[in-house]
Formats: structure tokens, C-alpha cells, sequence
């Protein structure tokens, strides 16, 4: 028998099965859809982990199977960064007017901003017969763990804190103190992923070639699933 794990590339690991998660009702989705269609993405992990890189990567090579789930934030958009796109930029009163409405599958507050994924973000994707992919926190992970949305969820960690500290250093985007603050919560969501079966897969991104491979492995059969309805 083959064991658990094995033929995984480099830098990938298996976490413990994932306990049984009653089905419910969410966001007006058929239960087929979710069952029989191609799984949502849920990817995780602390800024500076590499997971807007390889996202970028696999939305470039699978622009007509993945849709890239856009989600809201009141924080200012940085430089490049356009709206609609990177994040769905909004006023505070605004979100909570939202979220008190149950306009939205998870949110959470970060250095005194809001962030969150909207009911509408996931089933415009879904609307395409797309993958939705789900960039959260580990908040957020735990609050979709809640639905029966059914997803893929993965995972990207840096090798260590003090790789993950450089990476945010070169970015000179951060102030010391909200790059303190980016460190300190790291910490915490790389012990909190510990919990078994939390993740399907846990990928340490220490080379980014290998790490697209393994995450374009375990997406490929909800890419053959995604692929199969569309026409060429």
C-alpha cells in the first residue's frame, strides 16, 4: 500500500484528515454544485508567504478555469493596486452595513482595517463555472470550516519567521511597527495551521517553482473537472 503522502514533491506535507463537516445552506448555492462541480480554493497563509505570487501564476496559465475571488477591505489601495480587482475598496460604514446584513462569508479586522469575502464575490466566480479562489485568514478559514462550501484548503508557509521578515523587509511597504505587527500574527497562524485537519495540504515556499508545481498537482483534478463542461 502506498503511504500517505508519498510522490509529493519537495516542500509539501499532509496534515490529518479533516473531521466530517455537516452540510448546510450558504449563499443560496445548490448543494449540486458544490458536490458536483469543481471544489473552491481556500488559500492561507501570513503576508510575505509568496500566496499573491502564486496566485498570479496559476490565474496567468489558468485564466478560463480559476476565478480569482475579489475581496472588500476598507484599508487605502497601495501603489498599482486598482479596485475591482486587487480588492473591492470600501468605507468602514459601508462593510459593516454589509456584514450586519450577512452580505458577507467571512471577515475580520487586521491593524484597525477590515477585511472580508462577500456572498457576491463567490458566486460571480461561480456564475462563470469557474474554481473560485478564496484568498482568507486563518479566521476566515475557520469561519468557511463553518459552511458548506466545501472547498480545497491549502495552506502557504514560509520556510521560517526570520525568511518571512526579509521577504516583508525588501517589500519597503511596511512601517516597523505594522511589519512587527505582520510578524507577530504570523506566529500565530503558522501555530494555529498546526490543528489537524484544518488543511489538505500545507506547502513551505522556499522555492516558488516547486511550490507552483505541488499546488498545481493538487488542483488537478478539479482542473480536469473545470475543464471538461467548456468548450475549446
Amino acid at each position: 500500500m502506498t503511504p500517505r503522502g508519498a510522490g509529493l514533491p519537495r516542500g509539501s506535507r499532509l496534515p490529518a484528515p479533516a473531521a466530517h463537516m455537516s452540510w448546510q445552506r450558504l449563499l443560496g448555492c445548490a448543494l449540486a454544485t458544490a458536490m458536483q462541480g469543481p471544489r473552491p480554493v481556500v488559500l492561507s497563509g501570513p503576508s510575505g508567504a509568496g500566496k499573491s505570487t502564486l496566485l498570479k501564476k496559476l490565474l496567468k496559465d489558468y485564466e478560463n478555469i480559476f476565478g480569482f475571488s475579489v475581496s472588500h477591505t476598507t484599508r487605502q489601495p497601495r501603489p498599482g493596486e486598482v479596485n475591482g480587482k486587487d480588492y473591492h475598496f470600501v468605507t468602514r460604514e459601508d462593510m459593516l452595513k454589509d456584514v450586519n446584513a450577512g452580505e458577507f462569508i467571512e471577515h475580520a479586522e487586521f491593524s484597525g482595517n477590515m477585511y472580508g469575502t462577500s456572498k457576491a464575490a463567490v458566486q460571480a466566480v461561480q456564475a462563470q463555472n469557474q474554481i473560485c479562489v478564496l484568498d482568507v485568514d486563518m479566521q476566515g478559514v475557520k469561519n468557511i470550516k463553518k459552511t458548506d462550501l466545501n472547498p480545497i484548503y491549502i495552506s502557504i508557509q514560509p520556510p521560517s519567521l526570520d525568511v518571512l521578515e526579509k521577504r516583508l523587509r525588501e517589500r519597503q511597504t511596511e512601517t516597523e511597527e505594522s511589519l512587527q505587527k505582520r510578524l507577530k500574527a504570523a506566529h500565530v497562524d503558522l501555530e494555529l495551521s498546526k490543528e489537524p485537519g484544518l488543511f489538505n495540504l500545507i506547502i513551505i515556499n522556499d522555492d516558488l517553482e516547486v511550490a507552483y508545481l505541488t499546488l498545481k498537482e493538487i488542483l488537478a483534478e478539479e482542473i480536469k473537472k473545470a475543464q471538461g463542461p467548456k468548450k475549446s
